[in-house]
């Protein structure tokens, strides 16, 4: 072994990396304690999939247990700085989960952990937990703290909140953040999981009612630990056709959602007796049926998709004749009646669209005035607007009344945009306000305002292109509103422009057909376009 020359600093010892002794520190207000312990006690109980354990994540090698979780706060003193016990917990915690609420937001402690642990461990993670509030009024200040260069690091919350993920999907994304894995990861297994779960669960039930006589107190837990699993397989069930619906729909995979459509009914059908079922799984089954009769109506099976929103409708009209002032099942008879009037729309029965718009209209009145200052409720009557706009469009002697209804829905949809403008969503829906717009000017003969609002329609959809290139319904939008503005430049006399622009149109349409070769929509819209303006004139 050398030695140091006189004068010389020896070289120091390499560091050791030590392992945190804490898998999470939970920081959170007093006044959340019963949620905390909650959450507390739910994840150190958690078992980690075994086809996780042991797999090396951006955290570290996946544990079979999520322990221990730090969150005694009893030993904080009246001070202003953290105890040494905090502080020792903050620098041997793995990342830092964060229980939001405006209490949290208020919370000097909370505010202190949070910038404590980031003077620690820069590279390690601060996950949210929305408990109550919204992000707004309940991030605490340091969790959106500037970091480098001037960005802000504002944690993707686990929302707990009643209209917010769900608990199950909460945990879980809790859990991801945790040991560093894609959430879809754990979702799948849960799915798998819970749905054996409520097979198992059910034929214990079943096997409980041959043995009643003998066995009573046997089936009642059974019967309750299958109505606990049935309500978890339904959240499952619910995030398929809504969080998964959404992603499948964006890459155009409507294939994909048909299997997941069927799989959900025939759990329904499973259950036997729809009578028998919950409220709450009466209300899921309404969200089932107006997921199916969408897609349905999207493949172009207006048939089908009419009888399954019929369906839904006679469900969420006994559920709201149960409770006619309940905000929720106002809005789930809400979409009832835009589903069939959309329908009837499609399938040109005019009169029978107008009653359901007009219905539609009445109920989405009647949220807004249960809470006005509810943007989703807001959103839903710039809805009814632009329906009643679509109809009064397509017939001469609603012209006028068109106008008013297109431009009273396109006013609306642009405040509640203007309010939320990185909500893809609603910028989707400003774009399509313009194209009705649109339409009404074209029709009454405004033929240079009508040029206006397609383009104001383009440039919101080609940001939105630009944001999300891979997100087959936005691009799909771009090419038809290119397309549309071929039609109105060609009816103002500029042939060459028109043609340009159909071209463009059709090479964008061309690209999603190329992905999805069965979607049958894509296939239509490019044999219309190629019709119109056939190849060998662009």
């Amino acid at each position: 072994m050398g030695t140091s020359a006189p004068g010389e600093t020896p070289p120091a010892e390499p560091e050791v990396a030590v392992e945190p002794e804490y898998r999470a520190f939970l920081s959170y207000s007093h006044s959340d304690a019963p949620i905390a312990r909650a959450i507390h006690r739910w994840l150190e109980g958690y078992r980690v999939p075994r086809h996780l354990v042991g797999r090396s994540t951006a955290r570290g090698v996946a544990p079979r247990r999520l322990t221990p979780i730090f969150m005694d706060r009893s030993e904080l003193a009246a001070s202003a700085s953290l105890s040494g016990a905090v502080d020792e917990a903050l620098a041997a915690s793995a990342c830092l989960i964060v229980l939001c609420s405006p209490a949290a937001r208020e919370s000097a402690w909370v505010d202190l952990e949070i910038r404590r642990f980031r003077q620690l461990h820069p590279d390690r993670p601060v996950l949210a937990a929305l408990v109550r509030g919204t992000p707004q009024t309940a991030f605490p200040p340091g969790i959106c703290q500037p970091r480098s260069f001037g960005a802000v690091d504002e944690p993707a919350a686990a929302d707990f909140t009643r209209h917010g993920d769900g608990r199950l999907l909460a945990y879980l994304k809790l859990v991801a953040g945790v040991i560093g894995v894609p959430l879809d990861l754990l979702v799948q297994r849960h799915v798998q999981r819970r749905l054996r779960r409520v097979a198992i669960a059910t034929a214990l039930a079943t096997l409980s009612v041959l043995v009643l006589a003998v066995a009573l107190i046997m089936a009642i837990r059974a019967q309750r630990e299958a109505e606990q699993q049935r309500e978890q397989a339904e959240q499952l069930i619910e995030f398929m056709l809504t969080d998964l619906r959404g992603r499948l729909r964006g890459v155009g995979r409507l294939d994909v959602l048909d299997v997941v459509n069927r799989r959900a009914m025939a759990y329904y059908a499973a259950q036997g007796d729809l009578a028998a079922l919950p409220t709450g799984s009466l209300e899921r089954r309404a969200r089932v049926l107006h997921a199916m009769g969408e897609d349905e109506q999207r493949s172009g099976a207006f048939a089908t998709a009419a009888a399954k929103f019929a369906e839904a409708h006679q469900a969420t009209a006994a559920l709201l004749a149960a409770a006619p002032d309940d905000p929720e099942r106002l809005y789930a008879h809400a979409q009832s009646e835009f589903w069939l009037g959309y329908v009837a729309f499609m399938r040109k029965a005019r009169p029978a669209a107008s009653a359901h718009f007009a219905r539609y209209k009445a109920l989405a009145l009647r949220l807004v005035a249960a809470d006005r200052n509810n943007p989703a409720y807001r959103r839903e009557l710039a809805y009814a607007h632009g329906n009643l706009c679509s109809v009064e469009v397509e017939d001469q002697r609603t012209l006028p009344a068109a106008l008013q209804s297109c431009a009273s829905a396109l006013a609306t949809m642009a405040r509640l945009s203007a309010a939320a403008p990185h909500d893809t969503a609603l910028r989707l829906d400003l774009a399509n306000r313009h194209a009705w717009m649109a339409q009404a000017l074209e029709a009454n003969g405004q033929i240079t305002s009508a040029l206006a609002q397609r383009h104001r329609q383009i440039a919101i959809l080609d940001r939105l292109v630009a944001g999300d290139p891979r997100n087959a319904r936005i691009r799909q939008d771009a090419a038809l509103a290119r397309f549309s503005l071929a039609q109105i430049l060609r009816k103002s006399g500029a042939e060459a422009r028109a043609v340009e622009m159909a071209g463009t149109a059709h090479a964008a349409m061309a690209a999603l057909q190329r992905s999805d070769p069965a979607n049958r929509d894509w296939k239509t819209w490019n044999a219309r376009i190629e019709q119109q303006f056939p190849s060998n004139e662009r």
